[in-house]
């Protein structure tokens, strides 16, 4: 039975045995045994509200784009978050706080803001999703994270109702880390997300990636629009559509690892990329070493590694979440054993690891 689609009088919406096929970019069949489909903050109350209803509560589905189901049947409930809107809460002459609801698609709220003139979220341009996961993974791209440019995070509390607003730093926003995936992990449910963008004196970042060279390329100067357009046209040639081919985008999360063992990758692959970090360590490439280790292109039945970018794990067509899961467990202990370092999934595993 389809979710149906979102309106100005439906109050919380119940419907049994749903496939989440249609809400999940993988495209992966996972048969939920009940779908309770918010599009109120009130609505988020109602199904969390209860210690009762917060136990049965398996799954809170937004735009299903950085989720990998491990099994087939979901038991309990899923509660979709279908919040949709966006306004202005305040603005100078130099800056705008824009609001968004959970469940507004990200890259047309990106291509808002910029239709408006403001700049901020450009970097983060045709990333999948909605606006409510962007503070869970503090989603980030380009030399820009959702930290940068988010001020507030609303959520309701599961088991209480309570209704909670946290600041950027409350937020304790880490490389694809927050609090929302540490002490908040399965209490909050995100019903809005605060941004602060700027109307002039734009802050650009062209630097990261090839930004650069393809606006060099094109004959443009960098502006918000010039740099999302770019941005866009980049990841287009690199990843993807979920749309033609199931995926969730970065698969595994780029690892950090101390000064020394950077030196010794280097000594096995003396052309290792390594980003150095405040802390003293370095950032590695997931994607090179995945590609380094021989996995990129390869494909086990619908299951496998795109041809184009060694971090994005694909659906061809058939491929079952357990075969992708399987798919990546081999990866990373490949990785391991030909360079020692351990890849961690930027994915969230429904159902749990093999």
């Amino acid at each position: 039975m389809p979710i149906p689609e979102p309106s100005v009088e439906m109050a919380l919406h119940e419907a049994l045995s749903v496939d989440l096929k249609p809400f999940n970019t993988f495209g992966l069949s996972c048969i939920a045994e009940r779908v309770l489909t918010a599009t109120a903050e009130d609505d988020v109350r109602d199904a969390v509200g209860t210690v009762a209803a917060n136990e049965a509560l398996s799954l809170v589905l937004g735009g299903g784009s950085n989720l990998l189901f491990t099994q087939e049947r979901l038991t309990g409930t899923v509660l979709h978050i279908n919040l949709l809107g966006k306004h202005v809460v305040s603005e100078t002459d130099d800056a705008v706080v824009v609001e968004a609801a959970a469940g507004e698609p990200w890259h047309p709220f990106v291509l808002w803001t910029l239709e408006n003139g403001w700049g901020g979220l450009e970097n983060l341009s045709l990333i999948p999703g909605n606006v409510g996961t962007t503070p869970v993974q503090n989603v980030g791209a380009y030399g820009v994270e959702t930290k940068d440019v988010c001020t507030e995070v609303r959520f309701v509390e599961r088991g209480t109702g309570a209704v909670h607003t946290f600041s950027a730093a409350d937020c304790a926003f880490g490389y694809r880390d927050s609090v929302f995936k540490g002490p908040w992990r399965n209490r909050a449910v995100i019903t809005a997300v605060r941004f602060h963008l700027t109307k002039r004196n734009h802050t650009l970042k062209t630097h990261y990636g090839s930004v650069d060279a393809e606006l060099e390329a094109a004959g443009i100067q960098p502006s918000p629009q010039s740099i999302s357009d770019a941005v866009v046209r980049i990841r287009r040639s690199k990843l993807p559509d979920p749309a033609e081919l199931g995926n969730s985008g970065s698969f595994f999360k780029n690892p950090t690892v101390s000064a020394e063992e950077y030196a010794r990758l280097r000594a096995l692959k003396s052309d290792a990329p390594g980003y150095p970090q405040a802390d003293g360590r370095v950032k590695l490439a997931a994607g090179w070493l995945i590609e380094q280790a021989g996995w990129k292109g390869y494909r086990r039945g619908d299951a496998g590694v795109h041809a184009k970018q060694a971090l994005v794990l694909v659906n061809y067509g058939r491929a079952t979440g357990p075969e992708i899961w399987q798919l990546a467990q081999d990866v990373v202990a490949d990785v391991h054993a030909k360079f020692g370092v351990s890849l961690e999934p930027e994915v969230n595993l429904v159902g749990g690891g093999l």
